[in-house]
């Protein structure tokens, strides 16, 4: 396998960033090859994953490209005060790793995943660019955008993201679920620790799918919000979206 961080010019964010990228050995001369797009929490940046768990040996063997962007603490969204970071998502992330990569250039060719504030912003970004992955996992993931910017200790920052009244709107995982055209549901994994703090907006989200009647796993396990339990269940999750892809 081959593992880099690349340093390049962000236009949504006007500024240099950074991702981290594993591919298959297989990679020169091959391809094209499907790409998890893997999203850190509130306080990390690219290359935690890497550091704090086993991804590079848990992908050993598969045929999947690995890109993990730097998200800042921008919630994957574009601020209502601030840097666009679902635009650098978007534009220009998938579009570094697709000019620049062996990268599969399809829906059927991508899956996203993130733990906590990047587990929102795996679900929101499935959920609102629906046409763009074929697969989601958010793992510990903060859900409730009200609760965000009303009754938060750093609503203030929450705000300037997302805006004073975000809930019902396109920065919602909630109402996203409902809009959603049913013909591009990707399939949807969700997990949790059971000493989770974030736990009970993760249940909330699971019984506002059921009650939409969206097929999805839902998933609850001994653990917090920390990364053992991340650790762990990634490998799980690698096993889902390598089924939906067909690895």
């Amino acid at each position: 396998m081959s593992h880099m961080r690349v340093s390049f010019f962000g236009d949504s964010i006007g500024m240099q960033t950074n991702m981290t990228v594993i591919l298959p050995q297989d990679a020169e001369g091959g391809g094209p090859f499907p790409v998890l797009y893997l999203l850190h929490g509130l306080s990390d940046d690219d290359t935690i994953w890497e550091r704090r768990t086993s991804v590079e040996r848990y992908v050993s063997g598969m045929p999947l490209i690995v890109v993990m962007p730097d998200g800042g603490r921008g919630f994957y969204t574009d601020a209502a005060e601030g840097a666009a970071y679902e635009s650098h998502i978007m534009a220009d992330v998938i579009g570094f790793t697709e000019r620049f990569f062996p990268a599969m250039r399809t829906r059927e060719g991508r899956v996203i995943e993130g733990l906590s504030m990047g587990g929102y912003g795996a679900m929101k970004l499935a959920l609102k660019h629906a046409d763009k992955f074929c697969s989601v996992v958010a793992h510990s993931s903060a859900f409730d955008v009200r609760r965000r910017v009303e009754n938060h200790e750093r609503a203030a920052e929450f705000r300037r993201i997302f805006g004073d009244d975000p809930a019902g709107k396109d920065n919602d995982p909630f109402h996203l679920a409902e809009v959603i055209h049913r013909k591009l549901l990707p399939a949807i994994r969700i997990d949790c620790g059971t000493e989770d703090g974030l736990l009970e907006e993760n249940r909330a989200f699971h019984r506002h799918l059921e009650k939409l009647q969206i097929a999805h796993e839902y998933a609850e396990y001994p653990g917090s919000h920390n990364w053992a339990f991340w650790d762990e269940h990634v490998q799980e999750a690698l096993r889902f979206h390598a089924a939906t892809l067909g690895l």
